[in-house]
């Protein structure tokens, strides 16, 4: 086994390891409130607001897909909300447009009226954890056509996607510093196969 390239991995492994260690953390946290149905804080809702003549693009109605995201965003950004707009409703008899906007800890409803051109805003602090939530499962497959649609938002998905290419790196590399090691050779096998035994297993208990 070639000295250079053990220091190299070893070094990759352990620095690597510790950048991404607080996004493993958050996906860790969050996954167990995901499992649990739980998220501790109560939320607190905030007082509504109107907004009035918020400058509607007269083809907005006619839109569709992401168009119709960068036209509310432009929207938006007048009067001051930021965030992810997770989908667009229209309410066609109503002439009114629904969307909800997420920032991790804080979900904004705006609901714009096409023909009044009246914005009416309520948002609502859903705190630290569940924002942790809404992270975990922000790069989801639901609407790809229009998600990611705040900048914020894209950087976590691009750290989101390094912190998995980095978990399958440090699997990779731990196992080679290991075989690397043969005083540890016997009771690594062992762990290896427990593990391998339990992940079947509930594979096996979940299939049947």
């Amino acid at each position: 086994m070639s000295q250079r390239l053990y220091t190299t991995t070893r070094d990759l492994h352990l620095y690597l390891g510790l950048f991404f260690s607080p996004f493993v953390l958050v996906f860790s946290v969050s996954v167990f409130f995901l499992a649990h149905a739980w998220v501790p804080g109560a939320v607190r809702p905030g007082a509504p607001r109107m907004v009035l003549t918020v400058g509607v693009p007269p083809n907005l109605e006619q839109l569709d897909g992401r168009e119709r995201v960068d036209a509310v965003k432009a929207v938006l950004n007048r009067i001051g909300i930021n965030g992810e707009i997770g989908f667009i409703r229209h309410l066609v008899k109503e002439h009114l447009l629904v969307v909800p906007i997420s920032i991790p800890g804080r979900e904004t409803t705006v609901e714009i009226g096409l023909a009044t051109h009246i914005a009416k805003v309520n948002q609502r602090t859903t705190g630290i954890w569940d924002g942790l939530i809404a992270l975990h499962k922000a790069p989801g497959p639901h609407l790809v056509a229009i998600r990611m649609n705040w900048l914020p938002m894209r950087i976590w998905r691009w750290f989101a996607d390094a912190t998995v290419y980095v978990l399958f790196f440090i699997s990779i590399s731990g196992i080679y510093l290991w075989t690397a090691l043969r005083s540890e050779r016997r009771v690594g096998l062992v762990l290896i196969a427990a593990g391998a035994v339990s992940f079947f297993g509930i594979l096996y208990g979940l299939a049947h």
